[in-house]
């Protein structure tokens, strides 16, 4: 399939810029991937589409505050760092604009110096940065500004820093929220174990792997940026007693399909999990098998991207692409603080 196969109009209009009042009051579009039905309710109906014994996953990552502001030592000119991936010893992989003024070398400081790095490497439009300081997470919380997308066009607010993390979030390391999980509360955490369905929760740190732009029109020449994955041993085999009682794994997110799913790859002979972490750089699209996941819980993706042809793969490219359409025209909210999508 060509990257033009996975366009659509968005009125601007209906990108989120908010979340909305309550997480659990955002409406909900659900699609039978076998007939292509639609239904429509709100996501405080999640339940009623699971029974025992099946389970639901998670990703527990959670978001840091990885956008830098700060300036070229001895310059008045302002820089901005997005911080993606750490390495070893304080190095960072980061985008940073303007980014023709970061030369190898370049010292830098954030927070009128309380957080002071120097440019040690760049790759293509990669520039890797390391920092001084220790504690750099408690530095960062203090002095950096949470990474909200950028067609969320204003400036964070305190609100967006509980708003902005799934109720469960546990794992600090990612640069985007994984946004099917912002609209849990605790009352539908409740109503879900009450009836029976097992909870699980894995570890995806969200990183450009997932938000990197598509630049082939081939998409089967596209080749993903990595991200570490962790699944914890009770996670595994909640998952694999969930499949051999022939209940229904529900992914909360494309980070938790691509988690399941890369996990899965790496025991062909019986696709049972194992405890397990490393990195995935696992692409989905159309014609994918996939191994252990039934049902995704997804928000409304940007076109063009490997979050909506992930969407695609499992939902069907016809469905979901229909299913968007009448999204659009039911007013839905999209993107992350927008509705969602269950696919069954």
């Amino acid at each position: 399939m060509k990257l033009s196969d996975f366009d659509y109009t968005l009125p601007k209009e209906l990108i989120a810029q908010y979340p909305s009042r309550q997480r659990d009051k955002s409406r909900m579009l659900v699609l039978d991937r076998e007939n292509g039905k639609i239904e429509h309710c709100h996501f405080y109906d999640l339940a009623d589409y699971l029974s025992k014994p099946d389970a639901v996953v998670f990703n527990d990552t959670k978001v840091f505050k990885a956008r830098l502001i700060g300036k070229r030592t001895g310059y008045t000119g302002k820089i901005e760092l997005l911080l993606l991936r750490e390495g070893k010893s304080g190095v960072f992989e980061c985008l940073a604009k303007p980014a023709r003024k970061l030369a190898i070398g370049t010292e830098l400081e954030f927070g009128n110096g309380r957080l002071t790095a120097s440019v040690v490497d760049r790759k293509d439009e990669m520039h890797f940065v390391k920092f001084s300081n220790n504690n750099l997470y408690s530095v960062f919380n203090k002095i950096g500004l949470l990474p909200l997308p950028p067609y969320i066009k204003r400036k964070p607010r305190p609100e967006d820093e509980i708003r902005y993390q799934t109720i469960y979030a546990k794992r600090l390391g990612a640069v985007a929220a994984p946004t099917a999980g912002l609209h849990f509360t605790t009352s539908i955490m409740d109503k879900i174990r009450q009836k029976g369905i097992k909870v699980a929760y894995v570890t995806l740190h969200v990183g450009y792997g997932t938000f990197k732009p598509v630049n082939v029109s081939d998409i089967k020449k596209y080749k993903m940026d990595s991200e570490y994955f962790k699944i914890p041993e009770q996670s595994a085999d909640i998952i694999n007693k969930t499949r051999k009682d022939n209940g229904r794994v529900l992914a909360v997110g494309t980070t938790v399909c691509r988690t399941l799913e890369s996990a899965a790859n790496l025991q062909l002979a019986t696709y049972n999990l194992q405890l397990a972490n490393g990195a995935t750089d696992l692409f989905i699209y159309p014609d994918y098998r996939f191994k252990v996941i039934d049902m995704l819980l997804t928000n409304f993706h940007l076109p063009r991207t490997t979050l909506l042809m992930l969407a695609c793969a499992f939902g069907g490219h016809d469905n979901v692409m229909k299913a968007y359409q009448e999204a659009i025209n039911r007013r839905y909210r999209f993107y992350s603080y927008g509705d969602c999508m269950l696919i069954v």
